[in-house]
């Protein structure tokens, strides 16, 4: 089966809102097997949505309408569906009775526009809404099915899950299961250069390759008659891509570098600080995202000035003056120095120029130097990163992560 996703709403046309419902409901659609291949946002205009909604049954099998299911006269999602297929709406009186209570219960009147919310196209049956006062809507006609939910992902998340993914997993003969990989350190062209075979001949699993900031996903996706074959098709087809990427996948699906990171850290008993000069404090504030973080995180310092470098840190004053704050040698003592007044096994540290000013011929905007002092030897790497000043602090972070996570798997 596929499906098509209308969202409807001015406000999502006009960005006032972000349109998440369409995210998740893609992503959870494949659990019941189906496939969706059309997403469309329409605004508050019922001719349009009619047409919308003409337009999906043409191509698929089920129609999926978030929004429009308000009491006011711009929520127009039941007159469109009732429209397209031809029919009346028609009061549902059990979904009239809650909206009644709902009102009861919080000692307020129900206003009269209120009682919209109750009707529904003709041979649908309502769906009870346990967080809010909208009833979604559900009908078969015909081959295809009609499905309409509320707007608020508060409202639309939980009815999906308790109704309507049970009801399209007794329509639908298949799963679909989706795996991804992270990958850092290889660009996307890359991959799929090196991937080779493995991408020209797949078929079920597929591969797709999303460049992000700094890394790329790549998300295997297996449709079989359950999840054991599918997780069995997916597995192999994983164990030969870590094969040939070997140490450039850091992680899996919710995995986060620095979760990754923090893993590897907790996992040998190791503890970290951070100095950081241009990124100011990103590193660490990453990984305190991480809960437990502690255990391996023990200081971070953002010494931003020269003279928070020298005063703070220990860095040589001389060292700065000779080479620059910008500096292979300042970079390498700086990881030295939030090693040593730490006392942690691994110091790393960023010092850089994120622009836009400041760069010259011989400096540009971009470079930054990422050290790192494992007790047995310091090593510093030299970077020039493309972008915007966020940017430029943002993959220097992420790059100086990859540089402490490649050192604790290589050598500790």
């Amino acid at each position: 089966m596929n499906c098509e996703i209308i969202c409807v709403g001015t406000e999502l046309l006009l960005g006032d809102i972000v349109n998440t419902n369409a995210q998740y409901l893609a992503q959870k659609l494949s659990l019941a097997g189906v496939d969706v291949y059309h997403q469309i946002v329409v605004g508050d205009n019922l001719e349009r949505l009619v047409d919308a909604i003409n337009t999906a049954s043409k191509r698929a099998d089920i129609i999926i309408t978030t929004g429009g299911l308000g009491p006011t006269d711009d929520d127009i999602t039941r007159y469109g569906i009732a429209k397209a297929l031809g029919v009346e709406v028609v009061l549902d009186e059990p979904s009239l009775k809650k909206i009644k209570e709902i009102f009861m219960r919080s000692g307020r009147p129900m206003p009269s526009i209120n009682e919209r919310q109750a009707y529904i196209p003709a041979g649908s049956r309502a769906i009870e809404n346990n967080n809010g006062t909208a009833p979604g809507i559900i009908g078969e006609y015909g081959n295809k099915i009609y499905i309409a939910l509320p707007g608020p992902p508060r409202e639309m998340k939980p009815m999906f899950e308790e109704h309507i993914l049970p009801y399209l997993m007794e329509k639908s003969n298949y799963t679909i299961k989706s795996r991804t990989l992270k990958v850092i350190g290889i660009g996307e062209s890359a991959i799929q250069e090196t991937l080779g075979e493995i991408m020209l001949n797949q078929k079920n699993p597929t591969i797709a390759l999303y460049a992000k900031d700094g890394e790329v996903h790549i998300r295997i996706t297996s449709k079989e008659k359950n999840l054991i074959e599918a997780d069995k098709k997916i597995k192999e087809i994983e164990n030969k891509i870590v094969n040939i990427l070997k140490n450039n996948v850091y992680g899996y699906d919710n995995d986060s570098l620095e979760s990754a990171v923090n893993d590897l850290l907790q996992k040998r008993k190791l503890t970290v600080s951070f100095a950081e000069s241009c990124t100011g404090g990103m590193i660490s504030s990453r990984f305190t995202d991480i809960p437990n973080a502690s255990v391996s995180f023990l200081n971070g310092i953002v010494c931003y000035s020269n003279e928070a470098k020298i005063n703070i840190l220990g860095v040589k004053r001389e060292t700065i003056e000779k080479y620059g704050a910008v500096s292979m040698e300042t970079a390498e003592e700086m990881a030295r120095c939030i090693r040593k007044i730490s006392k942690t096994d691994i110091g790393l540290s960023v010092t850089g120029i994120a622009g836009p000013t400041g760069g010259t011929k011989k400096k540009p905007v971009g470079l930054c130097y990422i050290g790192i002092d494992t007790g047995n030897e310091v090593k510093v790497f030299s970077n020039i990163f493309n972008g915007n000043r966020n940017k430029i602090r943002q993959l220097a972070a992420t790059k100086a992560l990859d540089i402490l996570r490649r050192t604790i798997i290589e050598n500790l």
